[in-house]
């Protein structure tokens, strides 16, 4: 699973296999806790991340829809996604 993003210890992946499962998603990693976020509705659908955690991936993600939409499309079909800039 590569890893599209870091930031702030956050680290952003996706999986990469043709036809992966919707609805499109990324998983975010903070120390020992990890989530699943839907790229559409920008909420966690598994997991948890700490508060202050959680906030700057969802705010990132919410910057970064249309990217991140166009990593799941490459992922889906089996290529490796692209990398996509951290908040700062």
């Amino acid at each position: 699973m590569p890893t599209i993003c870091m930031f702030y210890g956050i680290i952003i992946r996706m999986y990469c296999a043709p036809g992966e499962h919707n609805p499109p998603h990324f998983h975010a990693y903070y120390q020992d806790s990890k989530a699943v976020v839907d790229i559409r509705s920008g909420e966690i659908s598994e997991g948890k991340l700490p508060n202050r955690q959680k906030k700057l991936v969802l705010a990132w993600a919410e910057l970064r829809r249309e990217e991140l939409s166009a990593d799941w499309e490459l992922a889906s079909n089996g290529e490796l996604p692209f990398a996509i800039e951290p908040l700062r």
